[in-house]
């Protein structure tokens, strides 16, 4: 696969979620559904909930656009956290699968590049980068 489709998909992709981000600010219905404010609250969860998925998600839609395999691996690993307690809150409140495809398929989506980004020591993820002899850093 060439260099820029794979950068293409990663923005394609991180740009889903830093809309799924600013909806979940968003005072309001949305264009694509009821207001966030609403669902959380009908799912049980507090009012601030929505707030911090909504930062996690544009967080780890940063993180994949950088170029890097750590970071990338960061964020896509911090949407699979994210994503499983979507997954899980639709399941447990008996949501229909037209509202509740979405979740499962970027979770699925997130495994795959949470493993094509996979570190080759986790020590990795915890070390700084380390600048090469040509300038650059890895």
């Amino acid at each position: 696969m060439s260099k820029h489709l794979k950068t293409g998909l990663y923005w394609f992709i991180a740009l889903q979620f830093m809309l799924g981000a600013v909806t979940k600010y968003w005072p309001g219905d949305t264009i694509f559904s009821t207001a966030y404010s609403v669902k959380f609250a009908d799912w049980g969860y507090p009012f601030w909930m929505r707030f911090v998925v909504g930062a996690l998600e544009g967080a780890a839609a940063v993180l994949l656009v950088i170029p890097n395999r750590r970071t990338r691996f960061l964020g896509a690993t911090t949407l699979m956290f994210v994503l499983t307690g979507a997954v899980t809150t639709h399941i447990v409140n008996h949501d229909p699968a037209v509202e509740s495809w979405a979740a499962p398929t970027h979770l699925l989506i997130m495994g795959v590049l949470a493993l094509a980004n996979w570190p080759a020591d986790w020590r990795d993820l915890l070390r700084a980068p380390v600048a090469s002899p040509n300038g650059s850093r890895s």
